[in-house]
């Protein structure tokens, strides 16, 4: 075999071998998340963290508060984003304001008044819960029943964390 051949093979080795352990380090990466991830212990009966205020479940339509990694209220039935507008997934969203009598500017009523959002508390960027009815699809809020919007309303505090998940 050549020099030039030889060099040639042994450069193909190499390069395999700095792929094989670029793909370790991403494993190793992941896997290192994944045990983070599952060291924090759920809620019981919830999909949701005890480092979480509040739990929203997409897939069952339910949604929790939680003090001290414990249910404090909840399940309660909600009604999440429709298509295109969907309510974001996260484990890391925080409430960032409050406001009991909101009036939306994005949503409107049937006959193009702004949608008021009662007992709003806002945790992505105009997204927030809500009372609203849990029949209809929301653009992308949690819809609460006015009972249980008083109540997230009253309890939730800015900084509070808010996850997510589907």
């Amino acid at each position: 075999m050549s020099g030039r051949r030889r060099l040639s093979v042994l450069s193909g080795v190499v390069l395999g071998l700095s792929a094989l352990a670029g793909a370790g380090q991403a494993f190793a990466a992941e896997s290192a998340a994944a045990a983070v991830a599952h060291r924090t212990p759920l809620v019981s009966g919830t999909p949701c963290t005890i480092t979480a205020k509040s739990c929203v479940d997409l897939e069952s339509q339910k949604a929790w508060l939680f003090k001290d990694g414990k249910i404090l209220r909840g399940p309660v039935s909600i009604s999440s984003g429709g298509n295109g507008q969907e309510t974001p997934i996260g484990h890391s969203l925080r409430v960032y304001r409050k406001e009991k009598d909101h009036i939306s500017q994005e949503s409107r009523l049937p006959n193009g008044q702004p949608s008021p959002m009662p007992y709003s508390v806002f945790f992505h960027g105009g997204d927030a819960f809500h009372e609203g009815s849990l029949r209809v699809s929301s653009h992308g809020c949690v819809h609460l029943s006015h009972a249980a919007a008083q109540t997230f309303f009253n309890t939730l505090r800015p900084g509070d964390e808010v996850q997510v998940v589907r």
